[in-house]
């Protein structure tokens, strides 16, 4: 579950947000002046997003590589022309 609290609130309940976030499973996403800017999530799914943020990374550098030769006015094209087709359903 993901609770929300304000940054005040945060510090003032810091433990017992630490035991929700590790006995429980959950998440906090932590706001100040009503705007999300942090958020306490388990370490396990924390090493997890680490992992999905390096996978990904090494995804982007690849496919820059691949498309380093194509002009950017040529490859935008291709991406306008692709997204076209996925909304006509093709």
């Amino acid at each position: 579950m993901i609770n929300e609290t304000s940054a005040v609130a945060f510090r003032q309940n810091l433990g017992e947000m630490l035991n929700q976030v590790q006995y429980r499973h959950d998440s906090i996403l932590i706001n100040k002046d009503g705007k999300p800017v942090a958020a306490l999530v388990d370490a396990q799914l924390f090493a997890r997003i680490r992992r999905m943020q390096a996978r990904f990374d090494s995804l982007a550098q690849r496919v820059e590589a691949g498309f380093a030769a194509t002009p950017e006015a040529g490859g935008l094209a291709e991406i306008d022309t692709a997204v076209a087709d996925a909304r006509a359903g093709r």
